[in-house]
């Protein structure tokens, strides 16, 4: 049950009152773990808009929820709908999660991707800051692109200097491949919009807020190919790799695995942007990086946990040989390109919102592989057996 406002203080000790927040993309993964904390914690309204609402049916039965009443979904795609500007003037606070956000769709449908990363966006930002609206939009570690430190020489000590790979949200460049490397169509769609945004606020006031998340991963985190989304869809790296953990299949490290990332437990960030709804003075007109630089690992170990920490939830063991090296082009396709490292630094979260991670990589796989195991095991044993059946 959520706490009453009158209860509740922020960072500065002031009062909270209860607000209405449009959450654009609510049905999504971030979104459907956002719409729980803000139901289940606190005494704000949410108007949830999106195309599907899969991932938070358990939070709409009117019958088994105290808070039915805080939380409407709108169906919409915010590309064709004259309700947007309608549902932000309604609102205090604009969250915008909307986004093509997988990869494996940066080369193949690199139109897409600009337009639902900047075209999109553009009318949500122009409402929220004609309206006098404040806003939260999620943008992408990927605008930082490359690292100055894969520039290097690969035998240089300097790689190993932190000026040269942790990546700070005001002062790292912004480095993208070729124009030819259309991977990159994602990053530079979501910069422009940041620039966009950036540029509202010291011109026309508006009141923002830019979250960067590096690698949030949790349940519910994209689909299962065949199960809860296409069977030729490639999802992101924790369901694609959970994907062939289900089927008992060799994991595929793309160009060996040899990418470094962060991973951050969905919980965790969900802290992160609960601060930054609550706190705006402490929020407004700030890029946060929003990961956890303690949990850094390449992908290639990363499919090493997952493939031991499976075998440990389902009591099935591993395969001989887990993993198989496959390349970027075959995975992806021709225009592939990817950042060897990215790390973030935690400063500024840090002095304005008093925030750190504190779930470790291995636990939080943990509880996202029983979650997978738990949810999906069944129905792809089904889905195997009558693919069988039928040869």
């Amino acid at each position: 049950m959520a706490t009453g406002g009158a209860s509740r203080v922020d960072l500065d000790g002031k009062p909270i009152r209860p607000i209405t927040i449009c959450m654009i993309g609510a049905g999504g993964f971030i979104g459907s773990h956002l719409c729980e904390k803000l139901m289940s914690e606190t005494p704000h309204k949410v108007l949830a808009l999106d195309v599907y609402n899969d991932k938070i049916k358990h939070l709409l039965e009117p019958d088994t929820n105290p808070w039915a009443d805080r939380i409407q979904f709108h169906r919409l795609n915010i590309k064709h709908d004259s309700r947007l500007e309608g549902l932000i003037k309604m609102s205090d606070l604009t969250i915008n999660l909307a986004a093509i956000c997988t990869p494996a769709d940066y080369n193949t449908r690199p139109l897409d991707t600009i337009y639902s990363n900047f075209i999109d966006a553009l009318p949500v930002v122009k409402y929220c800051s004609e309206n006098n609206k404040r806003l939260i939009h999620f943008s992408t570690c990927e605008v930082y692109g490359k690292t100055v430190g894969s520039f290097l020489p690969t035998d240089s000590p300097l790689r190993l200097d932190p000026a040269y790979y942790i990546l700070k949200e005001d002062a790292s460049p912004c480095i993208f491949g070729s124009i030819e490397k259309q991977r990159w169509s994602y990053a530079c769609a979501k910069q422009l919009i940041e620039r966009l945004i950036y540029a509202e606020g010291a011109e026309n006031g508006l009141q923002f807020t830019i979250v960067r998340p590096f690698n949030w991963i949790g349940p519910r985190m994209d689909f299962i190919p065949g199960i809860d989304g296409p069977s030729e869809g490639v999802p992101r790296v924790l369901a694609c790799f959970s994907n062939s953990l289900l089927r008992h299949e060799q994991l595929k490290l793309v160009d060996g695995g040899q990418s470094q990332r962060t991973f951050i437990y969905i919980k965790d960030a969900i802290e992160a942007v609960l601060l930054m709804i609550e706190n705006p003075d402490r929020a407004n007109g700030h890029i946060f990086n929003v990961g956890n630089p303690n949990n850094e690992v390449t992908v290639r170990q990363l499919a090493e946990m997952m493939t031991e920490i499976y075998s440990k939830v389902s009591g099935e063991p591993p395969l001989d040989v887990p993993t198989v090296d496959v390349s970027s082009k075959v995975f992806y396709g021709e225009g592939y390109d990817d950042s060897d490292k990215r790390i973030p630094d935690m400063t500024i979260i840090n002095r304005q919102l008093g925030w750190n991670p504190k779930t470790s990589l291995w636990d939080l796989l943990e509880s996202t592989l029983t979650y997978q195991h738990r949810t999906y095991a069944g129905a792809i044993k089904q889905t195997m057996s009558k693919s069988t059946a039928s040869c």
